[in-house]
């Protein structure tokens, strides 16, 4: 019996520290990372790259998201939408948080280091500092513009998977940087406009926030327009041809469909459908791109 109940306990706290690392997350980091890794060659990346420099990523992305867990444990605990997350619940402490980030960190650190290069491990040290520190310590709670400013952050990925295979940064790896930068407002400001009250009870100066959800949704607007142009330059610069360039098309006409209907009449269930849409228009774009890649 005695065990059974070891045996569950670890298992619970297993699933805990797993939470931290905010999967869903990173996995979509992790995703353009690799999708980064293949555009940078011609031919199939090597295998220690592809395996050392995805797990190095992977480690460091959910170290970064566990400091983030750690320094809004209390915002976490008022929001609707994050009271579920370890910290808040008491599953973990903030000590055995930050072990496991310094480990965890440490260990992807050391692994890009080892068998990648130094160039990415320096590059997502970078990140690692952009994300857990200069966006959630410093701008998150002192600006609207956190996620502009922020998003270098997020958007670095693609960048350090070209890093990873190639040992330099190119216009190419900066490209698919500034997609996910241009793609980062509309993605985040559409989940605050429907959790804009939870934002405004934990505190956080959230664009609809500070400036109200009419500013928001034109700024909604704004951005995916930015980003449909930005998302057009791979085939402007020749970096991938007609299938991609389709793709792109489709893909960001029904995102700028969703953003013109949250700016014309808007609802907390379509800004809901727009966020969800957000995800599956990132990752189905650098999709895109791979398969354009290789025909």
């Amino acid at each position: 019996m005695n065990t059974q109940v070891l045996s569950s306990s670890f298992a619970q706290q297993a699933r805990a520290f797993f939470a931290l690392t905010k999967p869903r997350v990173v996995s979509l980091i992790v995703f353009t990372a690799v999708i980064g890794m293949f555009l940078a060659t011609p031919g199939m990346v090597p295998a220690q790259t592809l395996l050392a420099g995805t797990l190095g990523i992977f480690f460091v992305a959910g170290a970064a998201a566990a400091v983030n867990c750690l320094v809004e444990q209390k915002i976490d605990a008022v929001m609707r939408r994050t009271s579920w997350r370890p910290l808040p619940r008491g599953e973990l402490t903030a000590q055995q948080t930050l072990a496991f980030a310094g480990a965890l960190g440490g260990l992807g650190l050391w692994t890009l280091y080892r068998f990648v290069n130094p160039l990415t491990m320096g590059l997502t040290l970078a990140t690692f500092v952009g994300y857990a520190i200069i966006y959630t310590v410093l701008l998150k709670p002192a600006t609207p513009q956190n996620i502009v400013i922020g998003g270098a952050s997020g958007a670095m990925p693609p960048v350090l998977g070209w890093a990873a295979v190639t040992g330099e940064v190119s216009i190419d790896a900066m490209l698919l940087f500034l997609i996910i930068f241009a793609w980062t407002p509309p993605h985040f400001w559409s989940l605050a406009l429907y959790r804009t009250e939870d934002y405004a009870k934990a505190g956080v100066p959230m664009l609809p926030v500070t400036h109200g959800k009419a500013y928001t949704r034109l700024q909604v607007l704004f951005y995916t327009v930015v980003l449909l142009a930005v998302s057009l330059l791979p085939f402007v610069i020749r970096m991938s041809g007609l299938l991609y360039l389709a793709a792109a098309l489709v893909l960001g006409s029904v995102f700028l469909a969703y953003a013109f209907g949250i700016y014309r009449a808007y609802s907390d269930a379509l800004a809901r459908k727009t966020f969800r849409y957000s995800i599956v228009y990132l990752a189905a774009l650098f999709a895109a791109l791979l398969v354009d890649h290789y025909l």
